[in-house]
């Protein structure tokens, strides 16, 4: 990507309507349900591959032993509703990277950085320190690999209220297949060059 871009004020609702398939409910009940859904993926002999884009998830991620085991990427900001929040990952990730990505936009550096990430298939966290991170699902998604190795990318929806349709709080999880790469693309494209 050669530009920085920023979600435009018309399109802001639909970027909030989650990319795939939303598990709605409370971090405890929705972690137990993603626990039972790739143990059972496992077992039929699926290969994982973790992307987690937010705070929460990533704490939740990370204080489960198993979810913990099939991270590749993380991405956090170290803030949740504009709170600080201190996430433990003591020694886990090999590489640790830095990104400033201004709120509402997407820095054009992230591509490089997770196509990077991506190839070293080193754990690598990536700490957004100035801005926001919630957008970065997308040049990530945009960057993985259509291959058979099963790559999932995760990130926390907030509930929605104040539309026509009301989304509740919960996990997306993102099966990243043909359909969700052209899905990511139609939204790059809209997206404001800055």
């Amino acid at each position: 990507m050669n530009d920085n871009l920023k979600v435009p004020k018309r399109t802001r609702r639909s970027f909030a309507q989650p990319l795939d398939m939303l598990i709605a409910g409370s971090r405890e009940d929705t972690i137990p349900q993603v626990e039972n859904m790739f143990r059972d993926l496992l077992q039929l002999g699926r290969s994982l591959n973790f992307y987690i884009v937010g705070d929460i998830v990533a704490q939740d991620f990370l204080s489960n032993s198993f979810l913990k085991s099939f991270i590749k990427i993380c991405v956090i900001d170290e803030k949740t509703q504009r709170n600080q929040i201190n996430i433990e990952y003591g020694g886990f990730f090999e590489v640790e990277i830095e990104l400033t990505n201004p709120a509402g936009s997407i820095n054009k550096e992230s591509w490089e950085i997770f196509r990077t990430s991506i190839a070293s298939n080193k754990r690598t966290l990536i700490k957004v320190t100035e801005g926001e991170e919630d957008l970065l699902i997308l040049p990530l998604i945009d960057e993985l690999p259509l291959d058979d190795r099963g790559h999932f990318a995760f990130y926390g929806q907030p509930p929605i209220t104040d539309s026509r349709f009301i989304i509740p709080e919960g996990i997306v999880i993102v099966n990243v297949d043909k359909n969700i790469k052209e899905k990511v693309k139609r939204a790059l494209a809209v997206m404001d060059s800055i």
